[in-house]
């Protein structure tokens, strides 16, 4: 009798995996559902007890998918489901509030912080702690409406990044115009030099944006 039971237990073990969603192929197609905003999909899946969180082969979670192709439909049903970690980084060290930043989504990032994700990592009274935070990804993102938000949360204004670089580096060297003036308005320091020894006037020259920092306040050397 204990035999029969070990076999039977042994042979479902394959139909187990497969429900949870953890092998490569159920993976791949869970993944493909979150890029392709298929939430009736995705809502099935979760009923069932597929695993929010599983990473897939390129170091994303169907968060941070959702997340990249603006799946609207997938983002809301992941966030309903409280298995779903929102503090979980990707193979590039990011997290959903940096990527709902960087996609200029306002209310992505307000649902985040509200199901439990950090505007700073700890400790947040420390802003020299090197690290990407969504301030940064905010910066260099698509809404400055989201630049203002984190900053009215208590986001650190001239937080570094692993390489020293700052929001207002960001702003002035990939984001909106817009952003790099609100920085600079809100008192971001513009001498900070980043690792290689480059501020936000450098980062703003690169881009091809001189006059439009020195229409800003931002000048060689300042």
């Amino acid at each position: 009798m204990k035999r029969r039971w070990l076999t039977a237990a042994l042979a479902a073990l394959p139909v187990l995996a497969q429900a949870q969603g953890t092998d490569a192929e159920s993976v791949r197609t869970w993944l493909r559902s979150a890029e392709l905003d298929g939430g009736p999909e995705v809502r099935r899946r979760l009923a069932a007890g597929q695993d929010p969180n599983v990473i897939g082969a390129k170091g994303q979670a169907a968060l941070h998918w959702a997340l990249l192709h603006q799946s609207a439909s997938v983002v809301t049903a992941l966030l309903e489901d409280p298995r779903t970690d929102v503090e979980l980084l990707n193979a590039h060290g990011e997290s959903p509030l940096m990527l709902a930043a960087l996609r200029g989504r306002l209310d992505w990032v307000k649902a985040l912080v509200q199901r439990g994700a950090k505007i700073d990592p700890e400790p947040a009274t420390n802003p020299a702690t090197k690290r990407w935070r969504a301030l940064h990804y905010a910066a260099s993102g698509e809404d400055v409406a989201v630049v203002v938000w984190l900053l009215e949360q208590g986001a650190s204004l001239d937080a570094l990044s692993p390489n020293g670089s700052t929001a207002l580096m960001m702003a002035w060297g990939y984001g909106l115009i817009d952003a790099g003036r609100l920085l600079l308005q809100r008192g971001a320091s513009s001498s900070i030099q980043n690792d290689q020894g480059q501020t936000a006037w450098d980062f703003a020259k690169r881009g091809g944006r001189e006059d439009l920092a020195r229409k800003a306040g931002l000048k060689p050397g300042n």
